[in-house]
């Protein structure tokens, strides 16, 4: 039998082609996903940062303080108290020595309550926090 690419009597000859069509449909049905839950999986602290005009600063790398709306503390993401923040506090640094600390206060918490975890932080050694807040659009 001399090979034409059949096989047997009046077979289709073997397609050795690979179908995209379905690879494509899954490889954008993950996309949607992970679309739709990476800015849910997003964790930290929930704080509405203040508008401010100047430049603002993003934290980047290093140790994270944040005050949310009830006045609670958080260093990166572990919830203390306000004594316990302050005990606690130099040993962190110390630790850690972050390139950088960052403050992140929350618009519509007590300015005095930013202003004790400032004070605790300034008692603890830190001489340069940096301030958080969102750009302000102008205009607006």
């Amino acid at each position: 039998m001399a090979g034409g690419g059949l096989r047997g009597h009046g077979e289709l000859p073997l397609l050795a082609d690979i179908n995209v069509t379905s690879l494509v449909d899954v490889a954008f049905t993950l996309l949607i996903i992970f679309m739709i839950t990476a800015p849910i999986m997003q964790g930290g602290v929930d704080v509405q940062l203040p508008r401010a005009e100047a430049r603002p600063l993003q934290p980047k790398e290093g140790l994270v303080v944040s005050v949310d709306r009830q006045g609670r503390i958080f260093v990166d993401d572990n919830a203390l108290s306000f004594e316990e923040f302050r005990a606690a506090f130099p040993a962190i640094v110390r630790s850690r020595q972050p390139s950088g600390i960052y403050l992140r206060g929350d618009a519509r918490v007590n300015y005095g309550q930013v202003v004790r975890v400032l004070a605790a932080m300034r008692a603890a050694g830190v001489g340069d926090v940096g301030l958080v807040a969102e750009s302000e659009e102008f205009g607006q």
